[in-house]
């Protein structure tokens, strides 16, 4: 077996590489050129009447072609939809239309001609000019009964918005989700910037990170597995409300709600705090869900959701205890927590907070189906938050649940420098006993709070996630264009 990376299928189309040589024989670039465009199909079909007579200039990837005698039929397919243009030899010439010999399923044309309605009363171009704009040296798609299957479809992905229109729909929405997102947060008076993608140090979450090097200065750098540490110290540098929707970048597994490239939306208001974060992510949610659904009340996978604010708040303690776990609230220490994850059967023997992680993941997080503020996490889960003001066993913190799935991470942030070295050096610990994702101590986002940061609320949204839940996507694979998967393994 061959399992270098993925490679298409041998070529094997001599019939349409004698097309393209025909092409080049009559003098035609069968890649065209440029071709200004003043109509698409949608514009014919609801506006044929308007147009009727009129010149107009199409072009888009033909799908069918029905030859009768001297005529013919093409269906060419845009961005919008379907147009039909209708080919005479008597109006084309012998030599024009000739190259409809030449034509395969799958090549760019450009089309000049007249909107008309056929006789069935269907809008159409009749050609006065067909300009070859792209050949297709492959057939598409349809040719092997579509393309269904699901590792195909996300491998080629190209081909996939070919021959899944309603795909195309999916990407559509997924831009209109992202513009309400910055419409919101421009609203609330937040500035759009750009910080480094290569980090020296991995921060501001809990994952494993990807490594690289860098030649010319000899050292190694990670990509960055969150937006936080940047972003907060432009609030040291007098910002006061910033956001960044960026790539972010994980060394971990793959499934139906995770890849390890993924969009991630941070931002951070000075002065602010853990309840102007709710009421911000509640603003977002429901202005995108209105966007891309048209109602705060959608379908997903079989459940009605309602995204309506104001949304339920309740403790990661009270949740567990709720859905049949241990109370929490009354554990003292380690032993106490891996007790209560013994008694669970949960992995006890594991870093503390993947202990805490996986009974709330137990007990709590697969009921959460209408949207939940979790608060209250345990402070040691919690490295960058400010710790609760009456149990300082807890941290100002919460996540967004809704569908079983979490949608991001809000913390009231932790200012007091001295406080933040010293969770990071309990972070430091748990590293030593084997959490390989614990946080690093950061001495120069450490240096940047010695200056002053302001009380802040922050907040950070997984994008892939909300749009997998306003578009009603099974998985995250299906709302990202170009997933990663593992090489496609192929006979020598």
């Amino acid at each position: 077996m061959d399992t270098q990376a993925s490679r298409p299928e041998p070529f094997s189309e001599p019939q349409r590489l004698e097309k393209l040589k025909q092409l080049r024989s009559l003098g035609v670039n069968p890649f065209g050129h440029r071709f200004e465009q003043s109509h698409h199909a949608e514009d014919i079909s609801a506006r044929c009447d308007e147009l009727m007579g009129s010149t107009v200039r199409i072009a888009g990837r033909v799908r069918a072609i029905r030859l009768h005698g001297g005529s013919a039929f093409i269906d060419v397919h845009d961005q919008t939809g379907r147009v039909q243009v209708y080919a005479r030899r008597n109006v084309l010439g012998d030599q024009g239309f000739a190259l409809l010999d030449q034509i395969d399923l799958g090549d760019f044309l450009g089309v000049v001609g007249k909107v008309f309605r056929t006789r069935r009363g269907e809008p159409s171009v009749d050609a006065t000019e067909i300009t070859p704009l792209g050949k297709a040296l492959r057939p598409p798609p349809e040719k092997y009964h579509g393309l269904q299957d699901t590792e195909l479809r996300l491998r080629y992905r190209y081909l996939d918005l070919i021959a899944n229109p309603e795909v195309r729909e999916i990407f559509r929405g997924r831009s209109r989700i992202l513009h309400a997102l910055r419409d919101t947060l421009e609203d609330h008076a937040f500035l759009e910037v750009e910080t480094p993608v290569l980090h020296t140090l991995a921060g501001g979450a809990t994952a494993r990170p990807f490594i690289t090097h860098h030649n010319a200065l000899d050292m190694e750098l990670y990509l960055r597995i969150a937006l936080e540490l940047h972003l907060k110290r432009l609030l040291v540098g007098g910002f006061e409300r910033v956001y960044e929707i960026g790539r972010v970048f994980r060394n971990e597994g793959i499934d139906r709600r995770h890849n390890p490239e993924f969009t991630m939306l941070e931002c951070y208001q000075a002065f602010g705090d853990l309840q102007d974060m709710m009421t911000l992510t509640e603003d977002m949610v429901s202005r995108a869900a209105q966007a891309v659904r048209g109602s705060l009340r959608f379908d997903f996978q079989g459940t009605e959701i309602d995204v309506t604010p104001p949304w339920r708040r309740a403790s990661f303690a009270e949740l567990i205890r709720e859905f049949g776990g241990p109370d929490i609230d009354r554990f003292n220490g380690e032993a106490d927590w891996r007790a209560g994850a013994d008694a669970a059967g949960i992995d006890a023997t594991q870093p503390m907070a993947k202990v805490m992680d996986d009974l709330f993941d137990r007990f709590a997080q697969p009921h959460l189906l209408q949207p939940t503020f979790v608060i209250n996490h345990p402070a040691l889960i919690s490295p960058l938050a400010r710790r609760s003001e009456t149990d300082p066993r807890y941290a100002q913190r919460f996540e967004p649940f809704v569908a079983g799935m979490e949608l991001g991470n809000a913390f009231t942030e932790q200012n007091d420098p001295l406080a933040q070295r010293a969770a990071f050096e309990q972070q430091a610990e748990q590293r030593q006993l084997g959490d390989e994702e614990a946080h690093a101590i950061d001495e120069d986002f450490l240096f940047a709070l010695e200056h002053g940061m302001p009380p802040a609320g922050g907040l950070g949204i997984g994008v892939d996630r909300l749009c997998m839940l306003l578009l009603n996507a099974p998985s995250l694979r299906e709302v990202i264009l170009f997933p990663l998967q593992r090489p496609r393994q192929q006979e020598g």
